[in-house]
C-alpha cells in the first residue's frame, strides 16, 4: 500500500464478497484499500490489509495486497489471529436473499475475530433483506460487539434497530465507491458528454443482470432501449459488471435489439476488465447510464452521469432516493415510452441534471472516507491499551 514512515503498523483483515469477478464488489474493495491508506498515512499509521478472497492470488496481483481463502478454515483462522483487527464489509452481506448460508458465514467470521480478541467493524453495509427470523441473533450478536457499525442507508440502520442493535451505535454512511478516483491519468476523460459534442452520438450505460427466470424483465429492458433509439441516434453500450453471467445476459439483450434499432443507433458490449476502476472510466464516458446493477448506478453517481435505474431489490432504490432519485421502473413493470422520455430528457438537459442532484452526491462523496477514518482511530486506541 503506502511507502511513507509511519509511527505505527497495523494487520486488519477484509471480509466480503471479492474474488468473484464482480466489478461492483471489487470497487467496494479498492475503495476501502484506498480510504484506508489515505486515512492511515493522516493518522500516521502503515496499514498492511489481509483480504479474504475466494481468488487469493488473483487478489494479491490486482491490489498488491496480502490475501487469504475465504472457504479454508486454517487460512482463516491464521489470518485472524495475525491481524490487529477485522473488517466486514462493504457490500450486501447480512442478507439472505442470494441462499441461507450468506448470513451464517459472514457473521462467522466476525465471531470468531471476536472470540479471539480482535475488534471487528462493520464497513458501510447493506443489511437485509432477512426473512429467516432465526438470523436475527447471529446478526445482533456481532453486531453488538463490534467496535464500529456503519451501514450505506437509513433501511438498514432501522432493519438493524429492529432486530435489537442500539441506533446510536450505527453511522450511516455512503456506499464506499462513492469516494473511488478513476485510474491515474484519466481524470481528463470525464465530461466528453453530448453537450460538448453536439455532433456525436451520445452514449448510453446499460447494466442489466438476470433476475426473472422468464427473461420478462429483459424483454420490457430491450423495448424500451428500442423505444429509445427510435426518438434519437444512440449508442448503447452495455457494461457486464459481473462476469461471465452480465456478458451473457447483454448479448441475449443486444440479440433481441437486432435488427430494431432506430437509424443511426448501434448497440455494443463493453470490454473493461477485471480492475473496477477501468470500468469507472467506461462509465464516466457514458452521457447517461441505464443501471440494475447497484455498482453501476454508484459509479454513475460518482462521475455525475445521469441516470436511470431499474429496480430489482430494495437496495436500488434506496440508493436512488439518497441522490433524489425514483426508479424509472422494476423488474415487474417498464412502461417504453416514458423510458424513452426520461432518457432523452436526460441527453438533451444533462446540466439541469446535475445542478438538481449534484449537492446530494457531492455530499456522499465527501462522507465516504468516513469509515476508514473512525476504523483507523479506534485502530490505534485497541493499539495503545
Amino acid at each position: 500500500m503506502g511507502s511513507a514512515s509511519h509511527s505505527q503498523t497495523v494487520r486488519i483483515a477484509i471480509s466480503g464478497y471479492y474474488g468473484f469477478s464482480n466489478s461492483g464488489d471489487e470497487a467496494v474493495l479498492r475503495s476501502i484499500l484506498l480510504a484506508l491508506e489515505e486515512q492511515g498515512t493522516e493518522q500516521g499509521v502503515r496499514v498492511q490489509p489481509v483480504v479474504l478472497s475466494a481468488d487469493p492470488d488473483w487478489t494479491n496481483r490486482m491490489y498488491g495486497v496480502e490475501a487469504a481463502h475465504r472457504m479454508r478454515p486454517a487460512e482463516i483462522l491464521r489470518t485472524l489471529r495475525g491481524c490487529d483487527g477485522l473488517i466486514s464489509g462493504g457490500g450486501s452481506l447480512l442478507q439472505d436473499a442470494t441462499g441461507a448460508m450468506t448470513i451464517p458465514y459472514y457473521t462467522g467470521i466476525m465471531r470468531l475475530a471476536q472470540l479471539l480478541g480482535k475488534p471487528t467493524f462493520a464497513y458501510a453495509q447493506g443489511i437485509g433483506p432477512v426473512n429467516r427470523r432465526w438470523m436475527d441473533p447471529l446478526i445482533r450478536g456481532v453486531m453488538r460487539r463490534s467496535a464500529y457499525v456503519s451501514v450505506r442507508d437509513a433501511e438498514s440502520a432501522a432493519l438493524l434497530g429492529r432486530i435489537g442493535v442500539a441506533q446510536d451505535r450505527i453511522e450511516i454512511v455512503p456506499d464506499p465507491v462513492m469516494g473511488l478516483p478513476l485510474p491515474a491519468g484519466a481524470e481528463a476523460c470525464f465530461g466528453m458528454g453530448a453537450a460538448d459534442n453536439a455532433s456525436r452520438t451520445p452514449v448510453v450505460g446499460v447494466s442489466l443482470r438476470r433476475w426473472r427466470e422468464d427473461g420478462a424483465d429483459m424483454a420490457r429492458a430491450a423495448e424500451a432501449l428500442v423505444a429509445l433509439s427510435k426518438r434519437k441516434p444512440v449508442r448503447l453500450r452495455f457494461l457486464p459488471f459481473h462476469t461471465p453471467s452480465d456478458r451473457v445476459t447483454s448479448e441475449e439483450v443486444m440479440e433481441r435489439l437486432s435488427g430494431r434499432l432506430g437509424e443511426g443507433s448501434s448497440a455494443e458490449l463493453a470490454a473493461p476488465g477485471d480492475d473496477p476502476q477501468a470500468m469507472l472510466l467506461e462509465v464516466s464516458r457514458c452521457d447517461a447510464l441505464f443501471g440494475m446493477r447497484l455498482h453501476a448506478l454508484i459509479y454513475a453517481a460518482n462521475r455525475m452521469v445521469p441516470m436511470l435505474g431499474l429496480s430489482y431489490d430494495p437496495k436500488i432504490d434506496q440508493f436512488l432516493h439518497r441522490i433524489g432519485l425514483t426508479a424509472i421502473g422494476s423488474t415487474e413493470s417498464l412502461d417504453p415510452e416514458a423510458f424513452a422520455d426520461a432518457a432523452c430528457s436526460l441527453l438533451d438537459y444533462p446540466d439541469d441534471w446535475r445542478l438538481k442532484h449534484g449537492p446530494a452526491i457531492a455530499l456522499l462523496k465527501q462522507q465516504s472516507q468516513q469509515p476508514a477514518q473512525q476504523i483507523i482511530t479506534k485502530l490505534r486506541q485497541y493499539r495503545s491499551r
